[in-house]
């Protein structure tokens, strides 16, 4: 009888040490199923972005769309050497805009180039309600915080313009146009001059794809050459 009891309690003993153990595998297998997951959705939103961004790279760089270049082999170098003199003679110039547009592309900040184009065009409006209408365009675009193409403008500049924007007039972006024309002046056309695709226009070479590189950000596109262009590898 005792033998039976002694018997029973150590099977209960052993069930009691057993169930955590268990539950605790079970947790652990959980956890560990969980943090794979994660993992693995990680991996893919990665993956996903490097590919959007070589996709977006190779469109800029692919010769079937660069259109501007066919148009630039056709300048004459006497004339980009024109576009040394002065950074108005190259944005007056309908070859040297492209170009220089072309150029900050290779940079990411052509907002600064579409901004002062947008302001441009801004100033030949003559109708009331077209001029309010552009202008709220041009400030959601291009100076409110997060816009898609905010260029670079101190608090005070930018806080009037907010201001003003509900009763515009065909000045209300001059400040903001100017102080952007003298950023590009001073630190873009300076590259732009010394840029292969400024080089080769005034030698009369025929363009070639340039590589893209953000200089905010530490890598470039040839980093990226050996990435599949098949979607399904990422998925």
């Amino acid at each position: 009888m005792e033998t039976t009891l002694v018997f029973f309690s150590q099977l209960r003993m052993c069930e009691s040490k057993e169930k955590p153990f268990v539950d605790l595998m079970h947790s652990s297998g959980r956890e560990r199923k969980s943090d794979e997951v994660k993992i693995r959705a990680k991996e893919k939103r990665n993956r996903l972005s490097l590919l959007l961004l070589k996709q977006e790279f190779h469109e800029e760089t692919h010769p079937c769309t660069s259109g501007h270049l066919a148009k630039d082999t056709r300048i004459s170098p006497e004339e980009t050497l024109k576009w040394g003199e002065s950074f108005d003679k190259l944005l007056s110039h309908k070859g040297g805009l492209e170009a220089f547009t072309r150029f900050l592309k290779t940079e990411f900040s052509e907002e600064n180039i579409e901004f002062w184009k947008a302001c441009e065009d801004f100033k030949k409006i003559k109708e009331p309600q077209q001029i309010i209408h552009k202008a709220k365009t041009i400030y959601e675009r291009f100076i409110q915080t997060d816009a898609p193409q905010e260029v670079n403008l101190d608090f005070h500049t930018k806080e009037i313009i907010t201001k003003s924007i509900t009763q515009p007039t065909l000045h209300s972006f001059d400040a903001a146009q100017s102080k952007v024309y003298r950023l590009m002046e001073q630190d873009s056309y300076t590259r732009f001059l010394k840029s292969d695709i400024y080089l080769n226009l005034r030698e009369g070479k025929p363009q070639r794809p340039t590589n893209l590189r953000r200089r905010s950000r530490s890598f470039t596109y040839n980093e990226f050459q050996d990435v599949k262009s098949d979607v399904a590898i990422w998925l």
